[in-house]
């Protein structure tokens, strides 16, 4: 039973004693830090069923459970809060039940309960990943462990977009001017290679564009009629026709794509445990769309064109089927959810990692979905995220502007590697030894600096902001995980006893404190879809253990049974940082 669960109880037994009154619920925050105490209970909500003044029904229970509580030891009343002191052997007594739970706040999935699944990543195969993909990558990969580590059986999954005109761009540039060129000849990863050619495509295309406007054509016109852009067009209804040199190109391209993106997924350290294609999915989202039309879901345009009519829910009018017959976004969107389904009957709802410029296409798919009848449709969940920009401004796929993935994780290893030297953190480390660790620490940096921002705000990501050994940062918490290793390793005494019988110092009990939060915020975590929870937990526990360590002395403490119960805390500290971060997709080094 949690702290707060007995204490409930208690508060209910006094309203009963005192008052002869139910009480429904009690509303408990954390003490603020200018008043004596370590929960608060708000009496305000209270006062709904008594006709009397908070601050006298705040020195009634805190009276009542000092008398019948032995884990409240004092109390103090500031209007209509009633903050309670609690007793050192009650956390004695929860961080004994803790300390040696190496899954402390990770609760294990109910085989009966629905899963679910998280989509993430999603590129298209014109093109290598960039920032705007890590950004993604990392938060789907850890929303999904907090979803797992807060009792969910979750897979991991992403659609690749491999079929439309973006990707014939690609194709029909590499083939009018690519001279047969391939990953192996050039040396370039394949996901580099094909995004040349849509970046080249995209050249090509406006020096047509410019030649029609030249002959007198609107620049609307020209952006329609550029014969660079209708062959495009021509090449994708010759895929979907199933022409046999245009789907050999597409497959062989695409292999290059996929085999690229293996590295940096590798490099990035996400997984997936099953993989969709657009290509498959858009002929069941077809299937459905016939289906809606026949119950009355969708409609039929004069031009052959299948909409849905939203317009009573207060969305618009949307297409799900050209008039040509070929598949839009929506089409194999439907296709996909449905087929997920199909293939994991025991998913009960779906996390869609997208960003935010996709959130009206989500309200509309969720509402086809449950038009259409499927019960899960009730159970989606679109992880909308703001952009990544730099500080020199937007990046545009087809004007070759991005920041390359694979580019940026390189940079921030070599960042780290600079700035590592110049603190002189790394005497005794082989070259090996301080290479991975560079990786270890530029990475952390960068996925600490991505998630610990709200997924709905807009992120400046300045790389070397990032790789600090001080404040809010990767580093920083890596570096108080590898100190505290340290002081384990010179602990040269058995440490493993159970200790009862301790007085302890504020800061102990503070950092207990925050260590006993990390159920709770896992849990609220899970909620909301929200890493940057477990990432600011993570900083305030290091804050609180740094505040520790500063004012008492571990290894050097008068009396043995405080080094042992000073580095048992230490110890769980440093698991619930693993954790935590685990949790975030980064790794702690042993040392720095």
């Amino acid at each position: 039973m949690t702290l707060q669960e007995s204490l409930t109880q208690h508060i209910k037994q006094a309203f009963s004693t005192l008052y002869q009154t139910p009480l429904s619920s009690v509303e408990f925050q954390s003490t603020r830090k200018d008043f004596e105490g370590d929960v608060t209970v708000v009496t305000f909500s209270m006062l709904r069923t008594l006709k009397i003044n908070p601050a006298q029904l705040g020195e009634d229970l805190g009276g009542y459970l000092f008398e019948n509580s032995d884990q409240v030891v004092g109390y103090n009343v500031v209007k209509g809060f009633l903050n309670l002191v609690i007793s050192d052997a009650y956390f004695i007594a929860d961080f004994n039940t803790i300390k040696n739970n190496p899954t402390f706040g990770i609760i294990e999935p109910n085989p009966s309960d629905k899963a679910v699944m998280v989509e993430y990543s999603s590129p298209n195969t014109n093109k290598p990943l960039h920032l705007g993909h890590i950004r993604n990558n990392l938060l789907g990969y850890s929303v999904a462990e907090i979803l797992k580590a807060s009792g969910n059986s979750v897979y991991k999954t992403q659609i690749i977009n491999d079929r439309g005109i973006h990707i014939c761009k690609s194709m029909l540039a590499w083939k009018r001017f690519g001279n047969g060129e391939t990953p192996e000849s050039t040396g370039l990863k394949g996901d580099k290679l094909v995004g040349n050619y849509y970046v080249k495509f995209d050249q090509e295309y406006k020096k047509e564009m410019a030649v029609l406007i030249q002959e007198g054509k609107s620049e609307e016109d020209a952006k329609k009629q550029a014969p660079i852009l209708l062959e495009a067009q021509n090449m994708l209804l010759k895929w979907e026709a199933g022409d046999e040199e245009t789907v050999d190109l597409w497959k062989t391209m695409n292999q290059w794509v996929y085999e690229g993106f293996d590295i940096t997924y590798k490099n990035l350290g996400v997984d997936f445990d099953t993989l969709y294609y657009e290509s498959n999915t858009y002929l069941l989202g077809k299937e459905f769309v016939a289906q809606g039309l026949k119950s009355g879901v969708f409609t039929k345009e004069d031009d052959g064109s299948v909409w849905c009519d939203l317009t009573e829910d207060g969305l618009d009018k949307k297409i799900v089927q050209r008039g040509d017959g070929t598949a839009v976004y929506m089409t194999q969107d439907i296709g996909t959810a449905i087929q997920r389904i199909k293939d994991y009957p025991d998913v009960g709802g779906m996390v869609y990692t997208v960003g935010n410029e996709q959130d009206y296409h989500f309200k509309v798919l969720f509402l086809i979905l449950k038009k259409l009848g499927f019960d899960w449709a009730e159970n989606l969940y679109h992880l909308s995220y703001g952009m990544v920009d730099l500080p020199s401004g937007k990046m545009k796929s087809r004007e070759g502007t991005v920041v390359d993935a694979d580019d940026l994780i390189e940079e921030m290893a070599s960042t780290a590697g600079e700035i590592s030297e110049e603190l002189g953190k790394l005497e005794g480390y082989s070259d090996e030894e301080k290479q991975e660790l560079y990786k270890t620490i530029g990475l952390g940096a960068l996925k600490y600096f991505i998630l610990k921002v709200d997924p709905k705000k807009r992120i400046l990501f300045d790389p070397k902001e990032s790789i600090d050994f001080q404040g809010n940062t990767g580093p920083f918490i890596q570096y108080t995980y590898a100190r505290i290793q340290s002081i384990i390793r010179k602990a040269d005494f058995d440490y493993s006893v159970v200790l009862t019988d301790v007085v302890l110092h504020e800061k102990e009990k503070e950092l207990l404190k925050q260590l006993l939060l990390f159920p709770e915020v896992i849990q609220n975590a899970a909620e909301t879809h929200s890493p940057a929870l477990i990432a600011n937990y993570t900083y305030d526990l290091v804050k609180e253990f740094n505040s520790f360590y500063q004012n008492v002395s571990i290894l050097g403490a008068d009396h043995l049974n405080e080094k042992i119960f000073r580095v048992q805390l230490s110890k769980k500290v440093a698991l619930t940082i693993k954790n935590a971060f685990k949790l975030l997709g980064i790794e702690v080094p042993e040392r720095m």
